[in-house]
């Protein structure tokens, strides 16, 4: 009889092991969905939001913590990510390439930067096509954004300082100025 009385309590136990925990990413998403498009994360800073790696080795996680499997390990510096999502000390991020995941937050930088993409880019002296050409930009080269207009960034890469329209590099949004 005693057996019989266990079983339910055995049940539970057997219940809890067979069923995945609530994860933290299910939480981070509804924060994300807290501050909707263009709305403000629990940081207090603008979501989604473009920063970049701040050391040559970060982990991408697949959810907001040390216990979450490491999916990719990013080996670029300054590399842009977008945030799209927080919780806690961990943002949810995607790279120019769409992919996703989870770094913390010491890993990224309040600094912009941008990835070049599609073919070789022109860098022009100044902004405007008619402007000379200063540097040849290949494909996937990182550089530092300085202040943007509606169609141009001033950019800078190694020793060059020169502009790069928007639509030929990627973290800057479309609409967006920086000064």
């Amino acid at each position: 009889m005693k057996n019989a009385q266990l079983w339910p309590f055995i049940a539970l136990v057997i219940g809890f092991i067979i069923l995945p925990p609530v994860s933290h990413a299910e939480n981070a998403d509804r924060s994300i969905n807290d501050a909707g498009e263009g709305g403000l994360g629990p940081s207090g800073l603008p979501l989604p939001r473009f920063a970049s790696l701040r050391s040559s080795e970060v982990n991408l996680r697949t959810g907001p913590g040390t216990r979450y499997p490491i999916e990719w390990v990013y080996q670029r510096e300054n590399m842009p990510l977008e945030i799209t999502a927080e919780y806690d000390i961990w943002r949810r991020v995607r790279d120019w390439e769409g992919s996703e995941g989870w770094v913390h937050k010491s890993s990224l930088s309040g600094r912009r930067s941008f990835i070049t993409t599609g073919k070789t880019r022109s860098l022009y002296k100044s902004d405007d096509l008619s402007a000379p050409v200063i540097a040849y930009l290949h494909p996937l080269v990182i550089g530092t954004i300085e202040s943007c207009s509606a169609f141009w960034c001033e950019v800078s890469v190694s020793s060059y300082t020169g502009y790069l329209q928007k639509s030929e590099m990627w973290g800057v949004y479309p609409q967006e100025t920086i000064k």
